[in-house]
């Protein structure tokens, strides 16, 4: 595991508007205006007086599928969040509905990265609130490119600077960069909110505010011992994920909420599901998008089994996987291939984030 010492504070504030560079293409200017980060220090709403969001804007009943906990997924939206949230969507809603057209060349390479180094593919917000989706953006602190490397961290996780090359300005190797990063401060905390605010403040920020809230991990515990800017960073990504997402995830979410959510995923599945499909438990770096291509299963399908399967696998090492009997049957005769390209997969996406 590389070490975490070289990770600087503050890897992004304050971001200048840039071109956009279309994924694979020359710089272009864009058309559509992006309302960027706007922070807000203190909740100010109470859920009473929370306003009704624009139907038109996607957002109908949003808040009350988000406390009631009536989203496909379950995952509910924190009532310390809900005015935060109530005014990022409508500060910057506009901005990012818009971003899911022109954007989508960058979140499918981003999800595919993110899938292989086990990392939720939701987790590609966090480069939407570090820089827009912008190539070149950078901020006073010196935080460049889509994830706002510092030039130490970009250095300690393989991306190269020069003169006349920048690897921060890759949106395909900065991924794999950040990726890697992601996955350490996974490992170290275990709880995206944690991770998305180490992302932002450094590591040594959130281990201190754990120290004072008196060694809670848990992040509405802890936030207020956070800089400002760290703490909202943290609810400006929640509230991106229900812009673009219409609902909350595991990367939304504490460790122990996550907990619930995955254990509330499989309870889930209805009697007929349960009855026709079977749960195998594996070992090794399976990726879900190897076994599905396989199996011949899509991809929501394969969640909705087994909810946060690239995570758990990536961290743990083992999972209990449950699929179709008739998917299953196909996944135990091919096991030792899929492991195979797995690892491939892994060992190509490495070299992809280092070279």
């Amino acid at each position: 595991m590389k070490s975490l010492n070289k990770i600087s504070a503050g890897l992004i504030c304050c971001w200048l508007i840039a071109p956009v560079l279309a994924y694979g293409q020359k710089p272009v200017a864009i058309q559509q205006e992006l309302v960027v980060d706007t922070t807000i220090k203190k909740d100010t709403l109470g859920l009473s007086t929370l306003p009704v969001i624009d139907p038109k804007l996607g957002f109908k009943n949003l808040f009350t599928t988000a406390v009631t906990g009536d989203g496909v997924n379950g995952a509910r939206l924190n009532p310390m969040a809900i005015s935060f949230v109530q005014n990022y969507i409508a500060k910057n809603g506009k901005g990012f509905q818009a971003m899911k057209d022109w954007a989508k060349p960058y979140f499918d390479m981003m999800d595919e990265v993110l899938a292989q180094h086990g990392i939720p593919r939701e987790m590609k917000y966090l480069a939407v609130i570090e820089s827009g989706l912008k190539y070149n953006a950078k901020s006073w602190s010196g935080a460049v490119g889509p994830w706002a490397f510092m030039p130490a961290a970009a250095k300690e996780y393989g991306l190269k600077m020069t003169k006349h090359n920048d690897e921060r300005l890759d949106y395909y190797k900065s991924t794999h960069a950040a990726a890697s990063l992601l996955t350490d401060l996974y490992i170290k905390y275990g709880d995206w909110l944690l991770v998305i605010a180490a992302y932002n403040g450094g590591p040594g920020n959130v281990n201190k505010a754990i120290k004072k809230s008196g060694g809670s991990k848990d992040f509405w515990a802890l936030q207020y011992y956070l800089p400002n800017e760290s703490m909202n960073h943290v609810k400006k990504f929640i509230a991106t994920h229900y812009i673009f997402e219409g609902e909350g995830g595991i990367t939304t979410v504490t460790r122990n909420e996550m907990k619930d959510l995955i254990i509330k995923g499989n309870s889930a599945l209805k009697d007929d599901e349960m009855i026709n499909s079977t749960a195998y438990t594996i070992t090794g770096r399976f990726n879900s998008s190897i076994i599905i291509k396989y199996v011949e299963m899509d991809l929501a399908a394969f969640n909705h089994y087994n909810p946060n399967f690239d995570n758990e696998v990536a961290v743990n090492g083992k999972y209990q996987l449950r699929l179709p009997t008739q998917k299953m049957n196909i996944f135990i005769a091919k096991r030792y291939e899929i492991l195979d390209e797995s690892l491939q997969l892994l060992l190509k996406s490495a070299n992809s984030g280092t070279h």
